[in-house]
């Protein structure tokens, strides 16, 4: 019984870059039979992956980076040692890293749209749940679902938020921010809860019982030789004085990061106005290649005042990058998905003709079948401020024409993509992050899907509320 057992889950689901693939060529071959829609070619096909990379090379080589930045600090055993500390500390109180670190996560989702900067977290998470006595599903779970929920009820999130105001005062729409901001905590608060709740209950059932975890044998295997090594378990990485300076100049380095991509001066703060100095942009300003080389810079830092030679930080850091090859190509065939969808003209067919649906329904009917529009829009157009750019300018003027607030149809608009992107294959977030933490996406999926639907409906009663209220 055991062995049939063992046998049957010994059975995987292609890899995560096979179903990006099928998902491509399926997409493909829709643009034969749409009218409208410019037909793919079998050589668009064969050419979306590495053209998806061209177009996602910069978080691509933001990944690299980081690879290399964390495996110059991990050779100096900071890590080891500050996460032992921290669950010696903690010792039958793990649990209480869930909430709090979903929280923050969910903090910079709602207030900057936080989501690639969230890979650079997921290695040292997984770790410090993996050695907590959890598993990598607790840890995914924490970021994408504790980030996502924020992006999902987005309150000043410039990058949906303030581009969907933008575009709506392009037509002409004046849009109250305060009614925005009130949806989105609303939204936000509980999609958080939600999210804490399941993550909470999956993370006490691997404290009853291990065997209780989705994961695969091979699952298993594949992350704790990642995360934990081939260490021998009684082995403890003393947390010396040296340890503790790395670990304060790994945690300088993601308050620097997070502090430069949040837009400061959109918020009248201008105190970082003059700190160009480094990169040539100031904080606030900083993307993906500024971030990449301040990683670089502190991987340096953290190397020399560790006292490690010159071709042992270069060793540390080349081999911290390797590791993350596969997450940097994953991220690469998953956006070859929206370049053939705008290549064919894919999302403008899909945009128009969802927006021919909502005429003439009741507030409520609105409500939940744009909500489901805008889910289904952001599986074809993961990025968030292109879609608000693309869909304001028509849904904005429809809901006004119909007597609806344009204030609930950004709320809708942040709910419906926010929701899909906890679980979408076309985000180079969330296939980036399972592939730090070796999770197969199909188990993430089988994790996920009770969230998805609890969401669902808590966010289709609070935007029905507002939508009839305002």
């Amino acid at each position: 019984m055991d062995s049939t057992l063992r046998k049957k889950k010994s059975f995987t689901l292609p890899s995560a870059y096979t179903v990006l693939l099928i998902i491509t060529a399926l997409i493909a071959l829709s643009t034969q039979f749409i009218p409208g829609v410019k037909a793919a070619k079998f050589a668009d096909l064969v050419m979306a992956p590495i053209n998806g990379l061209n177009e996602a090379i910069d978080i691509a080589i933001f990944v690299l980076l980081i690879g290399g930045f964390l495996g110059v600090t991990t050779k100096t055993g900071a890590l080891d040692a500050g996460i032992g500390s921290v669950v010696e500390k903690l010792q039958g109180k793990e649990l209480i890293l869930i909430p709090v670190l979903m929280f923050v996560f969910s903090l910079g989702g709602t207030s900057f749209g936080m989501a690639e900067e969230t890979i650079a977290f997921t290695a040292l998470v997984t770790t410090t749940m993996i050695v907590a006595g959890f598993d990598p599903l607790v840890s995914v779970g924490t970021i994408i679902l504790g980030a996502g929920s924020g992006v999902l009820g987005s309150t000043v999130n410039p990058f949906l938020v303030s581009t969907s105001i933008g575009a709506l005062k392009g037509v002409g729409i004046e849009v109250n921010q305060v009614i925005v901001i009130a949806t989105g905590i609303a939204l936000w608060l509980s999609s958080l809860l939600i999210s804490i709740y399941f993550v909470m209950k999956y993370a006490k059932s691997l404290q009853k019982d291990k065997k209780a975890t989705l994961l695969s044998q091979k699952e298993i295997n594949e992350s704790n030789e990642t995360f934990l090594g081939k260490k021998n378990s009684e082995e403890v990485v003393e947390f010396t004085t040296k340890r503790r300076i790395v670990l304060g100049l790994f945690a300088l380095t993601f308050v620097v990061m997070v502090a430069a991509v949040i837009p400061w001066e959109e918020f009248g703060v201008t105190i970082f106005s003059k700190t160009d100095f480094l990169t040539g942009s100031s904080l606030g300003s900083w993307w993906f290649s500024e971030l990449g080389m301040w990683f670089v810079i502190m991987a340096v830092i953290i190397g020399v005042v560790y006292k490690m030679k010159e071709n042992e930080i270069v060793a540390a850091f080349m081999e911290g990058a390797a590791d993350m090859v596969g997450v940097a190509l994953v991220i690469g065939v998953s956006k070859g998905i929206s370049v053939m969808m705008t290549t064919t003209g894919l999302d403008t067919y899909v945009l128009n003709g969802a927006s021919s649906l909502l005429s003439g329904m009741s507030p409520i009917v609105f409500t939940i079948v744009a909500f489901i529009i805008y889910m289904t829009l952001s599986f074809f157009i993961p990025s968030t401020s292109g879609l608000a750019g693309l869909s304001m300018p028509i849904f904005g003027p429809l809901a006004i024409s119909l007597g609806f607030s344009s204030e609930v149809i950004i709320s809708i608009f942040s709910a419906g993509s926010g929701l899909v992107n906890f679980v979408t294959p076309t985000s180079g977030v969330i296939m980036g992050a399972l592939a730090i933490a070796k999770v197969d996406y199909t188990t993430w999926v089988k994790f996920v899907s009770k969230v998805l639907v609890a969401v669902f409906i808590s966010s289709a009663i609070i935007l029905s509320i507002a939508m009839i209220l305002l």
